[in-house]
C-alpha cells in the first residue's frame, strides 16, 4: 500500500496539470498546505519519536543538521523543485539532467525511513509530492523538452520513493541505522517546509488564504495525534 500511495501522489499531480491546469495561486495554496503539514508532522511526530528511541541525542541532532545541509546542496542542482519553485533560466533544449538526478536522490532518501517512522511520515510525503508533481510536470511540459523523455523521467521519479521504502526495509544497513536516517530526513523536511512557508509569502504581507491553508495543514496533523 505504501508503494501505491507514493506512486499515486505523483500521478495525481501530473493528471491535475494535464486535465485541470491549476492556476499559480491554487498551486501556491497547495504548497502552503503541504509545507505546513510537512512541518507539523516533523515537529509533532518525527522529532519526538526519533529522540525517544535514542539516548544519544547529540548524534541525532548532528544528523538533523546534516540533513539540512544535504538538502541545501541538492537544491543547488534541483533549482528549488523540492519546494515548488524551479529557478532554471536556460533557453536551450537540453533536458536538465542535474535536476533529474537531484530529485531522484531526494525522492529515494525520503522513502528510506517510512517503515521505521510509520504512517505519519508516509502521509507527509504523499501530501508533499502532489503539489511538487504539479510544479514539476508544468515545468517539464514546455515545448522545448522531448515528451518521451519527460514521460520516462516522471515514471522514474514516481518509482524512486517506493524503491527507497523497499530498500529501507530489506537492506540491513538501512534498518541498522534507521534512527539516523530518520533524523537526516527530519533535517531535509525542516529545510523544505520552512522555505515553502516563507518563500510563498509576497512582500511579507498577511495573506488570509495562505494562512488558512497553513492552519488546515497544522490542524490535520493535530487530529492524528
Amino acid at each position: 500500500m505504501n508503494y501505491i500511495l507514493l506512486i499515486i501522489a505523483v500521478l495525481l499531480g501530473a493528471l491535475i496539470v494535464l486535465f485541470i491546469k491549476p492556476s499559480k495561486k491554487l498551486v501556491r495554496l497547495l504548497l502552503a498546505f503541504s509545507g505546513a503539514y510537512l512541518l507539523s508532522v516533523t515537529i509533532l511526530h518525527l522529532l519526538p519519536e526519533v529522540y525517544s528511541d535514542n539516548t544519544d541525542t547529540k548524534t541525532i541532532g548532528v544528523f538533523i543538521l546534516i540533513g539540512i545541509i544535504l538538502q541545501s546542496v541538492l537544491e543547488s542542482f534541483s533549482k528549488g523543485a523540492e519546494h515548488g519553485h524551479i529557478h532554471l533560466h536556460s533557453d536551450g533544449k537540453q533536458f536538465p539532467t542535474l535536476l533529474f538526478i537531484s530529485l531522484c536522490i531526494h525522492a529515494f532518501s525520503e522513502g528510506l525511513p517510512i517503515h521505521h517512522a510509520g504512517d505519519n511520515l508516509l502521509w507527509a510525503i504523499v501530501v508533499h509530492k502532489i503539489p511538487i508533481a504539479i510544479v514539476l510536470t508544468t515545468f517539464l511540459l514546455q515545448p522545448k523538452f522531448d515528451k518521451k523523455i519527460v514521460f520516462v523521467f516522471l515514471v522514474i521519479f514516481a518509482l524512486m520513493s517506493p524503491l527507497g521504502v523497499l530498500l529501507g526495509d530489506k537492506i540491513v544497513f538501512f534498518t541498522t541505522y534507521a534512527s539516523e536516517i530518520t533524523a537526516l530526513i527530519i533535517g531535509v523536511f525542516l529545510h523544505i517546509s520552512t522555505i515553502i512557508l516563507f518563500e510563498s509569502t509576497e512582500n511579507h504581507k498577511f495573506n488570509l488564504q495562505k494562512f488558512t491553508a497553513i492552519l488546515l495543514g497544522v490542524i490535520l496533523t493535530l487530529l492524528t495525534l
